[in-house]
């Protein structure tokens, strides 16, 4: 059911009071109004600087006040919307609330009063009489046509346009889940740049619709200078499942996949997967880290964990970062008053029941800290295990940092690097070249293989510091996860 006809049903239902959270307040006024009008309905409107006035009317004398206003409203018995904008600041008088929980609980036939905020906070006292009701985004017909009416008046005002119908499709998906003022916004912008809108421009407005949504520092656009999967050292079977899932995404016709989750040992790569995998599939990553969601008010982290969370489909297609999930969505711990708890039965929700389009990467490095619920199967759609490369890895990994720096060994060099590297993460052995690099130039000289060699001989892996931990999250994974 689309925005209208969802407010259609709950006006004609005579439902006495809505809460509507919306930022978009000149697209609600209009849908409301549609609404209204198939209804026979007026609509009166409430602003703190106008007061409260029936559409096309002067407003009435004295009712800027919002307790003057409810109070008008109880000596009209004609049926009629009433439209409170902005009015959560007044929320506070324990007046204007009393006001309106009188006026809801006398249910007045054919009056519904929307109480309109950018947040979802009702006061305690109106809980059970306020019906909770969110704006939709547009849809992609709404979309479509504001996307021609622009291209239109670009048009006329002899901005040059280089586009064909598959970059007006694009164009829609590139401004989807922003508001209609704020797709136009960024259309405009776009043609503003050299005076033209080409093909180009179609991912520069989806970079730019990126960086807005990610600019309440929760969520970050992350610009992956790296490479392809096919330069992840390792990891063939993980690689394998991705390249097949993304075959599957590009001929259409199959459901998408939704995610998985990499646990393992640090400095094995999670990490670099997430980023190469938005390479590789052509598609913006962004990074969700959940210590910035927490605020000290109450009610203001899940707040903005729903804000986050509308922001992430509103993105789609994307592929989603989560680094360490286990240190925003742990088990246990009630210290928090139940914010916690609160956040993963939001996030879990969110997973279950969101649009295909967000392809979830969550990395973590103690999976035995993450609650049962999250793990079980459903959540994602593989839960890889990331181990210790093998020799075979280990070569490969060498190979790709050594190409990176442009330093030629030797073949018998480097199985002999491979060799004295048994155990060592693809970080440690990164660490190795890098600390030979530095050797050499201390010695005025070419890099060598005994350069690299002597790095690894004075390097503790985590293998051999941490060998207990190791082996316990080896033992976790041998019957719970597949090995990436």
């Amino acid at each position: 059911m689309d925005n209208t006809s969802d407010l259609r049903v709950l006006l004609g239902s005579r439902h006495p009071l809505l809460f509507v959270e919306s930022q978009d307040e000149q697209r609600l006024l209009a849908l409301l109004r549609d609404a209204a009008w198939d209804l026979d309905l007026p609509v009166w409107t409430w602003t703190t600087t106008q007061g409260l006035a029936r559409d096309e009317k002067d407003p009435q004398y004295g009712t800027r006040d919002p307790a003057r206003a409810f109070e008008w409203i109880k000596y009209l018995d004609q049926p009629a919307v009433f439209v409170f904008a902005d009015v959560h600041p007044h929320l506070d008088n324990p007046s204007v609330v009393r006001a309106v929980k009188e006026l809801a609980q006398a249910a007045r036939a054919g009056q519904t009063i929307v109480l309109t905020t950018p947040t979802r906070t009702i006061p305690a006292e109106l809980n059970g009489l306020a019906l909770p009701w969110n704006l939709s985004p547009p849809g992609k017909e709404e979309l479509m046509r504001l996307v021609q009416r622009t291209l239109k008046d670009l048009t006329e005002r002899k901005f040059t346009l280089e586009l064909d119908d598959a970059d007006v499709d694009g164009l829609v998906a590139a401004v989807r889940g922003l508001s209609l003022r704020e797709a136009e916004n960024l259309i405009q912008q776009a043609a503003f740049r050299e005076g033209r809108l080409t093909s180009d421009d179609v991912a520069e407005v989806r970079r730019a619709k990126a960086e807005m949504l990610s600019a309440d520092g929760i969520l970050e656009l992350v610009e992956a200078e790296v490479g392809t999967l096919d330069e992840v050292g390792g990891l063939d079977g993980l690689k394998q499942w991705l390249n097949l899932r993304r075959s599957a995404h590009h001929d259409g016709g199959m459901e998408a996949a939704r995610g998985i989750l990499l646990t393992g040992i640090p400095g094995c790569g999670k990490s670099f997967v997430a980023k190469t995998l938005a390479r590789t599939w052509e598609l913006p990553l962004v990074l969700l880290d959940p210590s910035r969601l927490y605020r000290p008010y109450i009610g203001e982290t899940e707040q903005r964990l729903h804000e986050s969370l509308r922001s992430i489909d509103a993105l789609a297609p994307a592929v989603l970062w989560i680094d360490e999930i286990e240190k925003g969505f742990a088990s246990g711990g009630t210290s928090d008053s139940g914010v916690s708890q609160r956040l993963l039965g939001t996030f879990l929700r969110w997973m279950q029941e969101r649009q295909p389009g967000v392809f979830l990467v969550a990395t973590a490095n103690d999976v035995s800290a993450l609650p049962p619920e999250l793990l079980r199967k459903g959540r994602f759609d593989e839960i890889f295990f990331v181990g210790l490369p093998d020799a075979e890895a280990r070569r490969d990994i060498l190979d790709i940092h050594l190409a990176r720096r442009s330093i030629v060994l030797s073949k018998n060099e480097i199985e002999h690097a491979v060799l004295l590297s048994e155990g060592f993460s693809g970080a440690e052995i990164e660490s190795a070249v890098v600390g030979g690099l530095y050797r050499a130039y201390a010695a005025e000289r070419p890099v060598g293989g005994s350069d690299i060699d002597a790095e690894i001989e004075a390097t503790v892996p985590l293998s051999v510091a941490r060998s207990e931990e190791v082996a316990a999250l080896r033992a976790w994974a041998t019957d719970r996860a597949v090995a990436a």
